[in-house]
């Protein structure tokens, strides 16, 4: 008999969690609500959610809306959707994740400090991203961002660099990058660095290796969209070549269940637990159907 199991660490993290609850109590009462941007980077969950109700909006749809409740997404924002906000009189249901919210304000911080104009904030994160941007608003556009640890060899190494991380990015490319600069930044140049990685999601990485590394095929599930779904991937076909990214049952290639003995379920932070729950009773049933 083959075994299946789905791994018990994966799926939300808290500021997930938060988020969709938040939602949840909204459309309760009955109101309209809309979200800026995909709550979460799975089109699943965005779907189950929008069924309740919830209405996506983009940036600028966003910004022609007037008098309505408009939820802001864990992953954060810049200063300037609340000016917006204010000035179109739009009640903001703010579930921007605890974690974000305190980088958001260290990073302000240290770009009002002293108004040094040699100092470089530099954010180890993926360009583009929401919570990303977020960041960068806090420094009126000015941080750079870097996506990869070779990205670090493009700095001005001659001014002082302060180095902060998006919450759901790699802690031994985060340590890299430090390492580089540490190494070559000009004796003249002062160099700070914090690592604002959160825990809850740089713990999984260890525990999803240990996982991977005991089943013969891993099925993880993730969001095509999720930055942190293609890293933790990276992670198991690191240990388990045999290791396969999937958006929903239907990606599940059936030759792949052969000469087999144990399977394993697992995801992002941005995979709702119903999902690898589906997955796991679909492969249950092709097992049982052969």
């Amino acid at each position: 008999m083959i075994k299946v199991e789905i791994d018990e660490d994966s799926g939300f993290c808290f500021g997930v969690v938060t988020a969709i609850h938040k939602a949840e109590e909204e459309l309760a009462k009955g109101e309209t609500l809309y979200c800026l941007g995909d709550i979460v980077h799975n089109s699943r969950e965005v779907d189950r959610l929008k069924t309740m109700g919830l209405i996506t909006i983009n940036r600028e749809e966003f910004k022609q809306l007037r008098n309505v409740k408009v939820l802001l997404r864990a992953h954060g924002e810049p200063p300037e959707t609340y000016m917006i906000a204010r000035k179109n009189n739009i009640e903001i249901i703010d579930a921007t994740c605890p974690v974000v919210l305190r980088l958001q304000k260290r990073i302000k911080q240290e770009f009002l400090q002293d108004g040094n104009q040699e100092k470089q904030i530099v954010i180890y994160g993926k360009t583009g991203h929401a919570e990303v941007l977020g960041l960068v608003g806090q420094t009126d556009g000015k941080a750079i961002v870097i996506e990869k640890a070779e990205e670090a060899k493009k700095l001005d190494l001659s001014k002082n660099i302060r180095l902060f991380s998006q919450t759901t990015k790699s802690l031994d490319e985060f340590q890299e990058i430090v390492e580089y600069i540490k190494k070559h930044i000009s004796q003249d140049a002062t160099f700070e660095y914090y690592d604002t990685i959160c825990r809850q999601v740089a713990n999984r990485m260890p525990k999803l290796r240990e996982f991977a590394t005991t089943h013969d095929l891993i099925f993880f599930v993730s969001g095509k969209k999720s930055s942190n779904g293609k890293m933790l991937f990276e992670e198991c076909l690191k240990v388990n070549p045999n290791s396969h990214l999937i958006d929903n049952e239907k990606e599940i290639d059936v030759s792949l269940l052969q000469n087999v003995q144990s399977i394993g379920v697992c995801g992002a932070t941005s995979t709702p637990k119903w999902l690898m729950e589906k997955i796991y009773n679909h492969i249950r049933a092709l097992i049982n159907k052969e």
